[in-house]
């Protein structure tokens, strides 16, 4: 579907708030609700079934590289057989039965396999959403489509955690002679909302076909993405090295504020700040793209780039300087500002930059695949860091993602 066709569909369905729109934001909030309440208490019932710590970061490793190689491929399949709904639903089913593989398991084999069949969908629908919400709505609205979606996404990463945490309260396993059985529960009661979440799509989100879809090979279709984009995607490469996954920054804050308010109300602090890095991050998505649309998306994201420098800057400084519960407070929520508009902005300037809609699979795919490096790379060498120390491993966040951001506005000057 070409702009003019995006454009007439944004007319014909209330501009940018449409059946895709609406329909891809609340099918990511109930997919989020699983796999987040999922994921926020795997690593106890690993505990409980003695296995090793290391194993979730092997596992959680393995799955996202994984992920990033789905997307690619993805994305460059739907562009090339013209459709993409079938393969998104399909993508959403899975983490729906990702919880159900988990709820049975009683070694790490069916564990591991149920993340990566979660992460395989993830990677599936990913980009295919995106195209999707892109081609939905014109150029103009674009930066509104994608922050509601981002709301919709955050919201339920929010709520899974929350629920979750709920329902192991209220349903002590110790009524029970298996110390899983409430966990097992609750990973089955998680998979109504994430196969909710795909026939939620399915009934929701018109597809638009493309009947005479060009038949370029995988290499072929990566380079004839535009110059433009390919260079827009070093630096947002480059700052991905240093965003790291910021279930870390719940770590940071615990042992910061230990000494004020001693460890256990340190670890319950943590996780109400970190609750609100999420309200932060849906209020900011909501007025982001809109801001966007407005003012030039670009500029928009150098600031939020910055933003991050600043946040990852604040962090260090803490280490040494000390912290207190305001100062920590700001530092959430400016990560969830910054996080917010990163993820709002990035897939409505892809749109913008590949205006082929018949390579728009695979660019969000290619910006899937940048993007997991990053957060691999990230991952590793901060962690490593922190090991060392704790200032360390935020310098080198604050360094990389400095780097990535002069990057951007260099290109910023350049265009202008």
């Amino acid at each position: 579907m070409n702009e003019s066709n995006a454009a007439s569909e944004a007319s014909s369905g209330g501009g940018w708030w449409n059946r895709t729109v609406l329909g891809a934001g609340l099918t990511s909030f109930l997919a989020d609700l699983c796999y987040e309440a999922v994921l926020s208490v795997l690593p106890h019932f690993l505990a409980i079934l003695q296995l090793p710590v290391a194993f979730l970061g092997m596992m959680e490793g393995t799955a996202d590289a994984l992920s990033s190689f789905v997307k690619l491929g993805a994305g460059w399949w739907s562009d090339r057989i013209g459709r993409r709904k079938p393969l998104v639903i399909f993508g959403y089913a899975v983490t729906g039965a990702m919880s159900l593989f988990i709820a049975v398991a009683i070694s790490w084999p069916i564990i591991l396999l149920g993340r990566l069949l979660a992460w395989f969908g993830k990677g599936i629908r990913g980009p295919l959403r995106n195209a999707m919400i892109s081609d939905a709505v014109s150029k103009e609205d674009r930066g509104k489509a994608f922050g509601l979606h981002r709301a919709g996404d955050t919201l339920g990463a929010t709520a899974g955690p929350l629920l979750a945490a709920w329902f192991i309260d209220r349903w002590p396993s110790v009524l029970f002679s298996d110390p899983t059985y409430n966990y097992r529960w609750l990973f089955l009661l998680t998979a109504i909302p994430g196969f909710l979440s795909a026939l939620t799509f399915a009934l929701t989100v018109p597809e638009k076909r493309n009947p005479n879809p060009p038949q370029r090979k995988l290499w072929a279709s990566i380079a004839s993405l535009p110059r433009g984009f390919r260079t827009w995607l070093i630096g947002v490469g480059v700052f991905g090295v240093g965003d790291f996954s910021h279930t870390l920054l719940i770590v940071a804050a615990t042992e910061l504020l230990k000494a004020d308010f001693g460890p256990q109300r340190a670890m319950a602090l943590a996780t109400m700040l970190y609750a609100g890095r999420n309200v932060a991050h849906v209020v900011a998505a909501l007025v982001v793209g809109g801001v966007s649309d407005r003012l030039g998306r670009r500029p928009l994201l150098v600031i939020g780039y910055l933003t991050g420098v600043v946040t990852m800057v604040g962090f260090a400084a803490s280490f040494v300087l000390g912290a207190t519960l305001i100062s920590m407070i700001l530092l959430f929520a400016l990560a969830g500002i910054y996080l917010a508009i990163e993820e709002t902005i990035e897939p409505a300037m892809t749109a913008d930059l590949v205006a082929d809609s018949t390579l728009r699979g695979t660019a969000f795919g290619v910006l899937g695949v940048v993007n997991g490096f990053g957060d691999l790379v990230s991952s590793v060498v901060v962690g490593a860091l922190w090991l060392v120390n704790p200032i360390y491993g935020f310098g080198f966040a604050a360094v990389m993602m400095f780097l990535g951001t002069s990057i951007l506005f260099r290109k910023q000057r350049a265009s202008t």
